[in-house]
């Protein structure tokens, strides 16, 4: 199985939305990202990688706020349905969907289009939010912060939509996680995840970690890897909107991505946040190809 997937073709699909972030610039995410050498990097691995080019976003200048407690719902909607649609295509091609952010709310289109393809499937989270944030719940109404709680169809009917099953998920396990809100807490309680927080990390290891979640999350008709490169700590991952101190290190980083793809069992990869005006000198952007990589089947030997 493993060998069959380092021969799956990838295909990049970038998806600069800033809509559900509090802080501009992500937006220009995917750029940086290609920029960094994503596809030479992916070639290198003797993969095919075609790029399918970004879907159009809206500008927070031209776009209606709608409902404050989920800021800009509509228009984000509306970029998910166009991820939504190539990620069913990517799988339906054969294709290893990889969707560059702009922010997590891309999220509710990747896994929308994933269960458009196979049925609701299973996220391994990898972030230092849990993003189980409801407009009911959510401090900000940042949407960015809603994508995992929509993907369970928890969120609300405001994020059910023609374009994506709902849910498009029935399971998921966040690895990294250092900030809840209070909504996030309990609605845990209520939903079939499993939640590795840093402190867990730094007791079990990367490595029991991921793979106690691979375990939790097998016998799913698909396996996305959601990445926030905030789950990496700001020392070695500066560039990103919603920093939080005490990460995953360089190497714990590259280690948990080793692992999936040693499963052998990924089907889409994500990498979001990835900010370059906050960043210094494409440091993010590169560490973002690189994990890319390790999840792809990159090897030091």
């Amino acid at each position: 199985m493993a060998v069959q997937e380092t021969l799956r073709p990838v295909a990049v699909i970038g998806a600069g939305l800033d809509l559900g972030a509090g802080r501009r610039g992500v937006d220009m995410g995917p750029s940086a990202i290609r920029y960094a050498g994503l596809q030479e990097r992916i070639e290198q691995l003797g993969r095919v990688c075609v790029d399918w080019g970004d879907v159009g976003v809206g500008l927070p200048e031209a776009t209606e706020v709608g409902d404050p407690r989920a800021r800009y719902l509509e228009s984000i909607k509306r970029s998910c349905e166009r991820v939504s649609s190539l990620v069913h295509d990517a799988r339906e091609g054969g294709y290893l969907p990889l969707v560059l952010g702009g922010d997590h709310s891309i999220a509710i289109g990747t896994l929308g289009g994933l269960a458009r393809a196979h049925g609701p499937g299973a996220a391994l989270w990898v972030d230092a939010h849990g993003d189980l944030n409801r407009p009911e719940t959510s401090p900000t109404g940042n949407v960015h912060g809603m994508p995992l709680a929509a993907a369970f169809g928890v969120a609300g009917d405001a994020f059910r939509d023609s374009a994506w099953p709902t849910p498009s998920v029935e399971r998921a396990a966040l690895v990294g996680v250092r900030s809840l809100d209070a909504g996030e807490r309990e609605l845990i309680g209520r939903l079939d995840v499993r939640v590795f927080t840093m402190t867990e990390v730094d007791r079990l290891g990367v490595e029991r970690v991921i793979r106690e979640s691979l375990a939790f999350l097998s016998g799913t008709t698909f396996l996305h890897v959601s990445l926030d490169l905030d789950a990496v700590d700001p020392m070695f991952a500066p560039g990103v909107g919603t920093p939080v101190r005490g990460g995953l290190s360089y190497r714990e980083a590259n280690l948990a991505l080793e692992l999936v793809a040693e499963s052998g069992r990924l089907d889409s990869l994500e990498l979001v946040e990835v900010n370059p005006i906050l960043d210094r000198e494409n440091e993010t952007a590169i560490l973002a190809v690189e994990l890319a990589a390790s999840a792809l089947g990159a090897r030091i030997l």
